[in-house]
């Protein structure tokens, strides 16, 4: 069975821009570059045949270029952090292009997503690390600068079940435009 998300890939120049943000924290697990991406629909694992209607579906998404612009370094977790992320700006044409792929994933009878959807670039996983650790490693940093694209496609990939990090395999590209 495979694992599939949708996402948009981050082109080389601002992989290595936020490659620049590693190291620097205990209980950190970096991801590597090449596996980067801004999630649009986490889907999970599916049979064969549903994977392929979702390849199907997805290519009825016809939306313009998509603008990915970051924010900030931040974290997920709160008290327990759990991820190191570069925020995305929630621009309005990749919110709806995030909503109408999570309507499609609905049509085809697949669960919810439950959370808010937050665009992020997760740069680390991590594990035991306390949020004194969080706020020096943010301290030591003078801020994210990350180079701004126009994503021309977004893609359907896969995953091994792991505990996330990759490697990423791209199953089907569709393009924005």
């Amino acid at each position: 069975m495979p694992r599939l998300f949708t996402g948009i890939e981050i082109p080389a120049e601002t992989a290595r821009d936020l490659a620049d943000m590693r190291g620097g924290i205990f209980g950190a697990r970096w991801m590597e570059p090449e596996n980067y991406h801004v999630t649009l629909r986490f889907i999970g694992d599916v049979d064969a045949r549903t994977a392929d209607e979702i390849a199907d579906i997805l290519d009825e998404v016809r939306r313009a270029r998509v603008k990915i612009a970051f924010e900030r370094l931040d974290w997920f977790g709160g008290d327990r952090p759990r991820a190191i992320v570069a925020k995305v700006k929630a621009d309005p044409a990749l919110m709806d292009l995030q909503a109408a792929q999570e309507r499609r994933m609905r049509r085809l009878g697949l669960p919810p997503e439950t959370r808010n959807y937050m665009p992020h670039v997760t740069l680390a996983r991590l594990r035991s690390t306390s949020p004194m650790a969080v706020a020096d490693y943010f301290h030591a940093r003078a801020g994210l600068r990350a180079a701004p694209f126009d994503a021309p496609r977004f893609v359907l990939y896969s995953a091994r079940d792991s505990v996330g990090g990759g490697p990423y395999l791209v199953e089907a590209e569709y393009l924005l435009g």
